[in-house]
């Protein structure tokens, strides 16, 4: 790239990351907040006479006092962290609130950790957390690690690309491309399976492989189609979603593997929350601002103890 070229490329990308960043801070005169308004998110009636004794992971948040739940904070409309006030939001936020609440845990006992993807299942098994909700597709493999509440979400796997990208309409096209993905994610191993001819970059998170296209340094992100609509939300200008899903990806709630009562306690609520118009009303706060229309939740499966 010549540096007559690079110029403009880095005041355009400088232009966005500083729109960006103003709009995380709400400063006055900064442009509209895209996402989540605090203050128009739902309540959700606490269970205040819930237990469940049979929980081990349950019982010891109990005697704690609250919650410990593994998110993500880099998703835009799913989990996201605001790194001036350290608050999080996103649909992925309020299905945890949601849990926690049936739980019998109001929301300022639900505290949240960053948690990547390559670490999710070493958070549960060590007891780090009491429940992830965070993008987790629920898989057969994992399954073997940690055990998993829902579906309450039916994402794909899709492409990212730069607004001016015209080469790139689905993954048939990314042989010899740079593709960026999240470290131990179901969408690195599928493009690694399934695509091997591209050439595959991966972080912990997914605004590392954004910041990466927008600089040119990658060719596509790749991940669930969720996550890639809230990051083209942020920058319309700048990126757009390409091609059609290429997977489906159940999203669940992922528990200690064993703790079937605390599992099944996560379905029953799921259920009854997507029934009472909870689950609807926090996908219309969150997620749905991104201008997608709030789905049918999928089907809970509610598989046998192993």
């Amino acid at each position: 790239m010549s540096r007559t070229t690079r110029v403009p490329l880095l005041l355009t990308v400088l232009a966005v990351l500083t729109a960006l960043f103003a709009a995380a801070c709400g400063k006055e005169g900064s442009p509209p907040t895209k996402g989540p308004v605090q203050n128009r998110l739902p309540h959700y009636e606490v269970d205040r006479a819930f237990t469940l004794p049979d929980s081990p992971t349950w019982t010891r948040a109990k005697k704690r006092g609250y919650l410990r739940v593994g998110v993500k904070e880099d998703q835009p409309y799913l989990g996201e962290r605001d790194p001036a006030t350290g608050v999080y939001s996103g649909f992925d936020i309020e299905v945890a609130r949601i849990l926690g609440a049936s739980l019998g845990f109001p929301a300022d006992r639900v505290r949240f950790r960053t948690i990547a993807s390559a670490n999710r299942e070493t958070a549960l098994q060590n007891g780090q957390i009491d429940y992830y909700v965070g993008t987790y597709t629920i898989n057969d493999n994992r399954k073997k690690l940690v055990g998993f509440a829902g579906p309450y979400y039916m994402a794909g796997q899709s492409l990212l690309v730069r607004k001016d990208e015209k080469h790139i309409r689905g993954p048939q096209d990314l042989d010899g491309r740079r593709v960026c993905s999240a470290a131990g994610s179901t969408p690195y191993q599928r493009i690694k399976e399934q695509f091997p001819k591209a050439v595959l970059v991966a972080y912990d998170t997914y605004s590392v492989c954004v910041d990466n296209l927008l600089t040119y340094q990658v060719d596509a992100v790749t991940t669930d189609d969720a996550i890639l609509i809230g990051y083209a939300a942020k920058a319309p200008d700048e990126l757009k979603v390409v091609g059609r899903p290429f997977s489906q990806e159940p999203y669940g709630i992922g528990v200690p593997r064993g703790d079937n009562a605390l599992r099944y306690a996560l379905d029953d609520a799921l259920r009854a929350r997507e029934e009472n118009g909870d689950w609807k009303r926090a996908y219309e706060a969150t997620l749905g601002q991104s201008g997608v229309p709030a789905p049918e939740p999928p089907p809970i499966d509610r598989y046998p103890a192993s």
